[in-house]
């Protein structure tokens, strides 16, 4: 009788207490409402917080020493790539400028349910500081507190991205519970005998575990940003959003006042830009800033770097294939280290790939050429050609692979660990590359992956020829 009372009870604690749902990964729409703690929009921060140390990480010395020595120095770049150094250093500026804009409306939405006025109108007081420099409340850290609140970011970031797997896990067992007590109800129903209270015991320790996890849960809520309030956090967002945007002006020696970007990566590097006094004109308001008209819904600096990474039609990324290209010269750059290995079928499978401009000058090219390959010479001078062109072409296509997988992780992970890294930049990939350009050295690579390939096919069929013959008779 005492058992069967227990499990009166135990399924009916089950049936009405509330389970702790799986936050989801996308955040309910963000109102004007004020809440005293951030809750499950914690996640959301942490994703936001995550673009920041993104953000902050590629503005540092060492990361633009790299892009301007390195990343901006590929061969490809002055060869396909649309514009010059100062052009692609734009388009540089303009794709950190329009993530940090991205970023910055994030903080935005989130604003509206702080009590701090100055907080709700952090969208105004952005788009302010991003024209004229205005910064009235003092938000631009100094490079050591920057680098202080940097490592607090870190830690909430880690803390609520444990917060997450653990709430998930609290949920699994949860709905476990459920799943054993409600069979352990129906077998009572069903009049078993329960002399063996081996799933009863189950189900009690099941209730243990979900304990301590509830307990560890709420410790972690504690650490994280779930328990903070929304004026807290903001601040933190705001005050690293106005930092980042004043050190990407200074870095790009951008005119703050009139929001033209004429980005020259300032010539003292590598000596440390972050403690350039000269640089910090850039982030405060000139004298006839008091006189413009303030516009709050827009900023023309952000919209100019907003427009400057659209592509031109004659690009690869005007033209909506940029990553297909890419893909393409991938596979192709495969087939070319060993053509002996393609089949028919992955010789067919390459040609469906290609796109019509491209066979119709493939076609053009092969005019007049006959079917045999059999000039060791020749097939020599080719893999030379194709290697130099890949040299400088297959880093592009890589990029562009890269960049795109990069984008498409940070949209579906609440945070990543790979800020550390360095990034692909967009002016890096084939989304600016001239499409008649790319095309022209495609078409090389395809005339002459078609000989290597038809002279390895006869090579290789001379010397099952060979195999099989019969020895010549001397006699």
């Amino acid at each position: 009788m005492a058992l069967e009372t227990f499990l009166i009870k135990l399924k009916n604690a089950i049936s009405s207490k509330p389970t702790s749902r799986r936050p989801l990964r996308s955040s309910p729409p963000i109102t004007t409402t004020t809440t005293s703690s951030v809750g499950v929009l914690s996640f959301e921060v942490a994703r936001v917080m995550t673009k920041i140390l993104h953000l902050t990480h590629s503005l540092t010395d060492s990361n633009l020493l790299s892009l301007r020595d390195h990343s901006l120095s590929l061969e490809g770049l002055s060869k396909i790539v649309t514009g010059d150094e100062n052009f692609h250093l734009s388009l540089v500026c303009a794709e950190l400028t329009d993530s940090l804009a991205h970023t910055a409306n994030s903080v935005s939405r989130l604003s509206r349910r702080c009590s701090n006025a100055s907080l709700r109108s952090f969208h105004r007081l952005f788009h302010e500081f991003a024209d004229m420099g205005r910064d009235p409340h003092g938000w631009v850290m100094s490079c050591k507190d920057t680098e202080a609140k940097n490592k607090k970011i870190e830690r909430y970031v880690s803390v609520t991205t444990a917060l997450y797997r653990e709430m998930e896990d609290m949920t699994i067992l949860e709905n476990s519970l459920r799943k054993q007590s409600l069979q352990i109800g129906i077998e009572f129903e069903e009049e078993e005998d329960y002399e063996n209270k081996k799933d009863v015991m189950k189900v009690m320790d099941l209730q243990n575990k979900i304990e301590r996890q509830r307990q560890h849960v709420k410790y972690l809520k504690d650490r994280s940003l779930w328990n903070k309030s929304f004026d807290m956090v903001v601040l933190i967002l705001a005050r690293s959003v106005f930092t980042a945007l004043a050190r990407l002006k200074s870095v790009f020696s951008s005119a703050a006042a009139t929001g033209y970007m004429s980005p020259t990566v300032v010539s003292s590097l590598p000596r440390s830009l972050s403690s350039s006094s000269s640089s910090m004109n850039l982030v405060h308001p000139s004298p006839n800033d008091d006189e413009r008209v303030k516009t709050t819904s827009s900023s023309a600096f952000l919209e100019q770097s907003s427009r400057l990474l659209i592509p031109p039609e004659t690009t690869l990324g005007g033209a909506g294939v940029a990553l297909h290209y890419a893909n393409l010269i991938v596979v192709m750059e495969k087939m070319i280290k060993q053509p002996q290995l393609v089949g028919l079928d992955a010789r067919d499978d390459l040609y469906s790939m290609l796109p019509a401009s491209v066979r119709s000058s493939l076609r053009s090219r092969l005019k007049g050429v006959g079917f045999t390959a059999t000039d060791g010479g020749l097939a020599a001078e080719w893999r030379t050609a194709l290697s130099r062109i890949l040299r400088w072409l297959l880093p592009l296509a890589q990029n562009m692979i890269r960049w795109q997988s990069e984008r498409s992780f940070e949209q579906q992970h609440m945070a990543t660990a790979a800020y550390s890294q360095n990034r692909v930049m967009l002016v890096q990939t084939l989304v600016f590359a001239d499409k008649v350009k790319t095309e022209a050295a495609i078409t090389e690579l395809l005339v002459g992956l078609n000989y290597i390939w038809r002279f390895e096919r006869e090579m290789t069929a001379k010397a099952l020829f060979n195999l099989q013959s019969p020895p010549p008779n001397h006699s």
